[in-house]
């Protein structure tokens, strides 16, 4: 039993990871940032010399070494996705196989990480990624505290800090949060076996990493990095906003929050015996410690919605191993095994239900009757389905989307409209006749960078992406009026998000009406996508 669990848990991992791999896919909202990013490293330009951004380079490492091998596709993207997905499953699962959690107990919390988090996350986005790094940074810490003595333990050590690092060095909030938990479990350590040398060569490992992975870059303007000298700029982290959220929302926070306390009040006989349990306090601080890292990270890296999801499968496993010594079942056996494992199905079911659905219910097999009145037609049956009536009749169903003629496109569903407007786009005179175009893409439609092509602007300050107040401030913003203003550009792709604040800047769209003249308009990958539009403007 232990051996097939074992490996169903490697293979559910690799599985779930792949699954998007076979499908073709819908466009997705600020994929456009994954895709630039790894394009520009794949041709060879330096980050904060030839780009600046306001997160770490190592988002970008792995999607650009996918593109090296299979070519700058956005299914390329998936499939390095797929394979970082496999690399989170893996450290989730060697964490609890160093705190020794009861094998069945490890493969329902597998089973969860998989269906909770990784099956979520088939687009590589940097706020996965940092918390991937720091998974696998854990795995190999909890690698040195519990694994056997030897000449390569210390090993596990330095390798531990320089994924933390490489989690700082993706995204500062969630890589920051990474190493309090990691010094924290340390902390104990060093008490538990009074030694300090394994603190000190972590924090040495991890500031080598660091200086490794800076210095070459310092000659540079790294200092975008922190926004520093970008004003306008404000700090996005706030206590009161951190409370705010955690105490009007975050409920399976807090009621996991509140089970543990119940379930460690039961559990602790004696504090001084539960406190020199090492693998047990470590369980218990590794816990508590993602769940504070999930309150803030839901604050802090607010994008995509429910991006702090991987608590989930901290909370159960811990839950569940508490309530397996407090309890009489045994999951080794096979009944309870399975109802657990069915019932682990059964609560994540939502992630899945959506693509069996058309092979469980036909469409069309929910019929009612219906009567006309003064040329409205009305259900007799009413229900969830029949009484709402959907008054948005601009969207676009994703029956009518598909995937445009262009190899960087491949297996990529866009809306329609959209493709019908990047075919209108290639097929200009200007894009057809001319090889050495000055282009300004400040849309989501960055893989035509590869496709028209153009050769992409390059500079200390050149913003990767052109969120106001994120990724540009005022330099940058009055660097690209500037040009527009001096007709740099031969032609201008600008997205127009009128319910975004500024997410491409308004000011710069008010130089192009302007300075240029706008030829066509189509809507932009999104959903509702006819909420946004890219607009292309030429020299007058």
């Amino acid at each position: 039993m232990k051996r097939i669990l074992s490996a169903a848990e490697v293979l559910i991992i690799v599985i779930v990871a792949c699954l998007p791999l076979v499908a073709t896919l819908p466009y997705r909202i600020n994929i456009f940032l994954s895709w630039e990013g790894a394009y520009r490293l794949y041709q060879g330009q330096l980050p904060y010399r030839d780009f600046g951004m306001p997160v770490g380079y190592m988002y970008w490492v792995v999607p650009a070494m996918f593109f090296k091998i299979f070519g700058p596709q956005l299914i390329t993207l998936i499939k390095a996705q797929a394979f970082i997905n496999i690399l989170g499953g893996l450290a989730f699962r060697s964490i609890f196989k160093s705190l020794q959690v009861q094998y069945p107990v490890r493969f329902m919390a597998v089973l969860v990480f998989c269906l909770s988090y990784s099956f979520f996350n088939y687009w590589p986005w940097y706020n996965q990624t940092v918390i991937v790094y720091e998974l696998i940074g854990i795995a190999f810490l909890l690698q040195f505290i519990f694994g056997s003595v030897s000449r390569t333990k210390y090993a596990w050590l330095v390798l531990s800090a320089v994924f933390i690092f490489f989690s700082f060095f993706t995204k500062q909030d969630g890589g920051g949060l990474a190493l309090l938990i990691c010094l924290a479990l340390l902390g104990y350590n060093a008490m538990q076996d009074k030694k300090i040398w394994p603190p000190v060569i972590f924090i040495a490992a991890f500031f080598v990493t660091g200086l490794l992975l800076i210095l070459p870059f310092t000659k540079y303007q790294f200092g975008y990095w922190f926004n520093h000298g970008q004003p306008p700029h404000s700090s996005r982290i706030s206590i009161g906003e951190i409370l705010k959220e955690f105490l009007s929302a975050s409920q399976w926070l807090k009621f996991y929050i509140l089970v543990i306390a119940l379930l460690l009040l039961a559990s602790i006989k004696n504090f001084k015996t539960w406190w020199q349990n090492k693998q047990q306090v470590i369980f218990t601080l590794l816990t508590l410690g993602i769940l504070a890292e999930a309150a803030i990270f839901q604050v802090t890296s607010y994008v995509p919605v429910d991006n702090n999801i991987f608590f989930h499968s901290f909370a159960f496993v811990f839950i569940l191993s508490l309530l397996s010594i407090l309890l009489p079942v045994d999951f080794t056996q096979k009944v309870p095994l399975v109802v657990g494992t069915l019932g682990v199905l059964l609560w994540w079911s939502s992630v899945y239900w959506k693509y069996v659905e058309r092979f469980v219910i036909k469409p069309g097999s929910e019929t009612y009757t219906t009567n006309t009145h003064g040329g409205y037609t009305y259900a007799n049956v009413v229900n969830r389905n029949t009484f709402i009536i959907d008054l948005d009749t601009t969207d676009i169903p994703l029956s009518q989307w598909r995937v445009p003629n262009l190899p960087s496109f491949r297996k990529v569903l866009l809306p329609g409209p959209t493709v019908d407007g990047i075919e209108r786009l290639m097929n200009m005179d200007l894009v057809k006749n001319n090889t050495d175009l000055k282009v300004l893409n400040m849309s989501e439609l960055t893989p035509l960078a590869a496709e028209i092509p153009f050769k992409l602007e390059a500079g200390p300050y050149y913003p990767l992406w052109f969120h106001k107040g994120v990724g540009m401030f005022d330099k940058e913003t009055n660097m690209f009026i500037d040009r527009i203003q001096h007709k740099h550009y031969d032609l201008v792709l600008f997205e127009y998000i009128p319910y975004l604040n500024n997410f491409y800047p308004f000011s710069i769209r008010e130089a192009l009406q302007a300075n240029y003249k706008k030829v066509d308009s189509f809507v932009a990958p999104r959903k509702p996508a006819t909420d946004a539009w890219v607009e292309v403007y030429v020299k007058p």
